[in-house]
């Protein structure tokens, strides 16, 4: 995946992958605002490029109702997932969610559909040879700055969409039941609900990379969508913090400006990255920007709220 992205323009296509990457992050943090691990976002990512795909490449559609599709059709999947998995928890969840996932990318293993388009070329999906030509790009000359921009775009309405959630009710809501799922419901919550809507927006987080991430390397196949691309979201998600929606994208830009981006971890950036994991489960669970580090910088940022609680007290 890290190799296609920066085929074409080495620096851009790096920033688009980091872009990418914080979507799917910020799919696996939201799982995990509500007490959750999901080790199967990987399989909404699939969903959202194939589906992506088949719009623009089989239906001759316009890249924005691609990106729509893959958002309603992933985000509606996860939530019927989530409905289907809402008395599971902990490894249970975990394992259930990693299992779904792993039989869905066989599912893709054995789709094949293909068409023949007006120009006589067939195109679509051949099984376990993927899917090739999602040119979108490239026929209506999209330039990479460009796709950087509106993947950019992207991303700051959904960070942007993400933090005002965190001040609502449902904001609330989603950290009560992620600390203490039985006193949320003590106080009134419904937390299978709040965790179904979280795993749909979730999901359609997820789709939404899965169908950037296809355009830009015109090609995709089952084997992308592994346990690993999972476990990276997550790692990216619990490394930058749980505290905030900045913290998926902390952790994603680490791991690939730091280790990938620097040649002195070549060939142990896998492994440096699954320590740093191991160490922050053991000694900082909640990540680099947990609630004591937002804090911290809250007041640092408006020191007169500093003054105020020292003169309250």
């Amino acid at each position: 995946m890290r190799d296609a992205l920066c085929a074409s323009e080495p620096g851009i296509g790096l920033v688009i992958q980091w872009v990418i990457l914080a979507f799917l992050a910020l799919s696996a943090w939201l799982v995990l605002r509500t007490g959750r691990i999901s080790l199967g976002q990987q399989a909404y990512f699939g969903l959202g490029a194939y589906v992506a795909a088949l719009i623009t490449v089989t239906g001759q559609g316009t890249l924005p109702w691609a990106l729509v599709g893959a958002m309603l059709c992933a985000g509606g999947v996860a939530g019927s997932v989530g409905w289907l998995v809402r008395h599971l928890s902990g490894l249970e969840y975990a394992m259930a969610t990693l299992t779904l996932a792993e039989l869905f990318r066989l599912g893709l293993s054995g789709m094949e559909w293909r068409v023949q388009r007006p120009d006589g070329q067939w195109v679509g999906p051949e099984g376990t040879q993927g899917f090739r030509q999602i040119r979108w790009l490239f026929e209506q000359q999209f330039s990479q700055q460009a796709y950087l921009a509106l993947a950019g775009g992207l991303l700051l309405v959904a960070l942007i969409a993400l933090l005002q959630v965190e001040r609502t009710r449902l904001g609330l809501a989603m950290q009560t039941v992620g600390l203490d799922p039985t006193l949320a419901q003590a106080q009134g919550v419904n937390v299978h609900r709040v965790r179904m809507w979280t795993q749909g927006v979730a999901g359609a987080l997820a789709g939404l990379a899965g169908g950037l991430y296809a355009h830009q390397v015109t090609y995709v196949e089952p084997a992308i969508f592994d346990v690993m691309l999972g476990v990276h979201a997550v790692g990216y998600a619990m490394v930058g913090g749980l505290a905030t929606p900045l913290g998926p994208l902390l952790g994603s830009g680490f791991d690939l400006g730091l280790l990938e981006a620097t040649r002195l971890f070549e060939g142990w950036r896998m492994v440096i990255f699954g320590g740093l994991i191991a160490l922050f489960l053991r000694w900082r669970p909640r990540g680099l920007l947990d609630e004591a580090a937002l804090h911290r910088f809250t007041l640092l940022i408006h020191p007169r709220k500093r003054h105020d609680r020292t003169t309250l007290a």
